[in-house]
């Protein structure tokens, strides 16, 4: 009994206590007040700004809601119609239902004007006999405008109106480390939107086909997969900074490693083929090759900068301008060349006609001189190459242009391109051979050589280029 009454008066003694405390820290402690419903709002979008200190992102974009929702609308979904299934099929397949189907490849493309132009890759229509587009749940067929396969560019066109066509930014300022978002139809999953940054600049990745392929890539680790091909590169502003090509991968997928070709050089291509329905390539008479170690040291070179011109084309521009060979490019009208991917890049802004200064070192000088641009024929004008297009033939005929003159040693010449199954083949002759004389007549003109290879049964003797730059004279017994 006694036990119990010590404990319940041990038991008030601690409560009192914690009463007077309670008691005091109200009265002599003052009351902070809070007001009810109060939330701390992010902003949706802040510039990226680094903690020194840390090195850590202190204002990393929260999201890419803004970009998606500008860049969204302007991509659009390609279908490429290219004939019919190559399986084998049987009277059982069509007994039970199963027929040769049309062959169908798809990616995307991009809206760059309200009237319907719409910039692509050449792969994603390469062979097309049909192309539809199909933007907002319609669908439109397309025109073939025109394309590059030195760039990979294609132009097509639909008819329509008030689309929404993409803003433009730049990729000159583009800076490495900078966000990006990928826009397009990865796996035939429309409208898909990934992030990542620019990862490097001026890529050289060696796939593109074409006379004068020109590479200075965009890598992004934006996440891009086949479908992907032809649409939109953009910045955290929703600008069109690229057009994405190309993946780097063992399996086919994205394994980390994206490519883009430069809006500005893109659009420089586009608004050609809209506008005269060929590039109006801008040659500075001039091959070049990236400086490495073992060709720095054997020239004294003090670094790996610039490019080294290996071959001048007679009467070309840089002749004119007095360059040389092994002669070291440094810069482009102020603009560094860092290497074969950079030189290219400056030089696709411009067109035949345009000057441009350059700086180059010739051994321990360094000069500047002025280089009046060519076109592909030697002269400053707007071109429209002549060209025949042969069934009969299975081939395209067109006039050798100035780089090939100098590389031939030849002041005229007709070129194979576009070969398949036909008269050309059947002869042994494939893309790229130059025929120079035709039963002993020089070959000057694509229609009259076409027209004539056409009508000509008897002897025939054939003279020319392989692609190699090695001779050829060939005698043929054609019917």
């Amino acid at each position: 009994m006694d036990v119990m009454i010590k404990n319940a008066k041990t038991l008030i003694l601690a409560f009192s206590a914690g009463l007077m405390g309670a008691w005091a820290f109200h009265e002599f402690n003052p009351r902070e007040e809070f007001p009810e419903n109060t939330v701390t709002e992010m902003p949706r979008s802040v510039p990226y700004q680094v903690n020194n200190s840390v090195g850590t992102p202190l204002n990393a974009p929260i999201s890419f809601v803004e970009a998606s929702e500008k860049s969204t609308p302007s991509v659009v979904f390609i279908k490429n119609f290219s004939g019919t299934d190559q399986r084998r099929y049987s009277m059982f397949d069509y007994f039970f239902g199963t027929e040769p189907t049309q062959r169908v490849s798809t990616g995307s493309g991009v809206i760059i004007s309200a009237d319907g132009y719409i910039i692509t890759n050449n792969h994603v229509i390469d062979r097309a006999e049909t192309i539809e587009i199909v933007h907002q749940k319609r669908t439109y067929p397309a025109k073939l405008i025109g394309t590059d396969k030195n760039t990979d560019i294609a132009v097509l066109k639909i008819e329509a109106a008030n689309l929404p066509a993409i803003q433009l930014g730049t990729s000159r300022t583009l800076k490495i480390g900078e966000w990006v978002i990928a826009v397009g139809n990865p796996f035939n999953l429309t409208s898909t939107v990934t992030a990542g940054i620019v990862s490097a600049k001026e890529r050289q990745i060696n796939i593109l086909g074409g006379e004068f392929p020109l590479e200075s890539f965009i890598q992004t680790d934006a996440p891009i997969n086949p479908g992907n091909s032809g649409g939109a590169l953009v910045n955290i502003n929703g600008e069109l900074v690229g057009i994405n090509t190309a993946i780097l991968s063992r399996t086919g997928s994205y394994t980390g490693y994206g490519f883009a070709v430069p809006v500005d050089i893109a659009m420089k291509i586009a608004n050609d083929l809209i506008k005269y329905g060929e590039v109006q390539k801008a040659i500075p008479g001039l091959e070049v090759v990236e400086v490495t170690p073992e060709l720095a040291e054997d020239m004294k070179l003090p670094s790996l900068d610039g490019v080294i011109v290996t071959h001048v084309v007679r009467e070309g521009a840089a002749e004119k301008a007095g360059m040389q060979k092994n002669d070291v490019v440094t810069w482009i009208e102020n603009i560094d060349i860092t290497g074969k991917g950079s030189f290219e890049e400056v030089l696709s802004y411009y067109k035949p006609g345009d000057k441009v200064r350059i700086q180059f070192k010739r051994g321990n000088e360094l000069k500047t001189a002025t280089l009046t641009l060519q076109n592909l024929e030697g002269t400053t004008g707007v071109i429209k190459r002549e060209f025949y297009a042969s069934n009969l033939l299975g081939a395209r005929l067109e006039s050798v242009n100035t780089i090939e003159k100098d590389k031939f040693d030849i002041n005229y010449g007709i070129k194979i391109t576009g070969i398949s199954r036909g008269y050309l083949r059947d002869l042994g002759l494939n893309n790229g051979f130059v025929i120079t004389m035709i039963n002993g007549e020089p070959a000057t003109n694509p229609e009259e050589v076409g027209l004539y290879l056409e009508k000509f049964s008897g002897r025939l003797r054939l003279e020319g280029f392989t692609p190699s730059g090695q001779p050829f004279m060939q005698s043929y017994n054609v019917r």
